[in-house]
């Protein structure tokens, strides 16, 4: 049986509701909703599928659970900025769908820069969750990529939030450098401070990313047995290698 949502709404905007699953593809891949008939004047029906209770929550059986994707999907298309402040709210409304937290920071990469300063206030606020915060900080790192104009303003973004590193799980310190290594700006001082002071869980980007960060040490630095190092100096152009892999 599907949700009551599906009566809710019009065409072209209910064609998303029997689109179902394509899959976890790459955003080049993504449909073209716009050959649904879907434009800029159904920004409010596509902000709202995509944040609809019940559709969200719907039996994984139904078709209809994947039409808020495909709704953000078309909000990305359509670089809709009225969009941004709903779907950051989904970040930690739906902290488990896995859909959500892979899929946003493109839709906002697709939406631009206009998006930065919500993100800016949302990756200040230590009282989201973790996961919720380095999907904004991948946010932030995808609009860098996207738009080489704001490239610099995301590297300074991402360095006044790893100065915090007292206030920091490591988790997220992790994903910081791994976002400031992915906008190729070479090596940081704060990287060598972060990991030197025990800030950063070095394994978090393998574990979390499924993606390596490489670090180099120095010629004076030592590597002790349990996996820790004194002093830490930072290959970029290794990093690079391995993260193009």
């Amino acid at each position: 049986m599907g949700v009551d949502s599906k009566t809710s709404y019009q065409q072209p905007v209910d064609k998303l509701l029997t689109c179902g699953m394509n899959g976890w593809i790459t955003p080049d891949k993504w449909p073209d909703y716009r050959k649904l008939g879907i434009g800029p004047e159904h920004i409010p029906d596509l902000i709202r599928m995509a944040t609809d209770e019940e559709l969200n929550e719907a039996n994984e059986q139904n078709t209809e659970v994947w039409a808020p994707m495909h709704a953000w999907r078309a909000l990305g298309q359509l670089r809709a900025v009225e969009a941004i402040e709903p779907l950051l709210g989904l970040f930690d409304r739906l902290e488990n769908d896995d859909w959500v937290h892979d899929e946003l920071p493109d839709v906002f990469a697709k939406i631009g820069p206009a998006a930065l300063p919500a993100l800016t206030e949302y990756v200040a606020d230590l009282s989201h969750a973790v996961s919720s915060q380095i999907s904004a900080i991948t946010s932030i790192e995808k609009i860098g990529k996207r738009w080489p104009d704001v490239k610099s303003e995301c590297l300074a973004l991402l360095q006044e939030r790893l100065e915090r590193f007292e206030e920091n799980v490591s988790e997220v310190h992790g994903f910081l450098v791994l976002a400031y290594v992915k906008l190729e700006a070479g090596d940081s001082p704060l990287f060598e401070r972060a990991f030197d002071e025990g800030y950063v869980d070095p394994m978090v980007i393998e574990e979390c990313r499924n993606a390596y960060f490489f670090l180099v040490p120095s010629t004076d630095t030592d590597i002790l047995e349990d996996g820790n190092t004194t002093s830490i100096s930072f290959s970029s152009s290794t990093a690079d290698e391995l993260l193009s892999r």
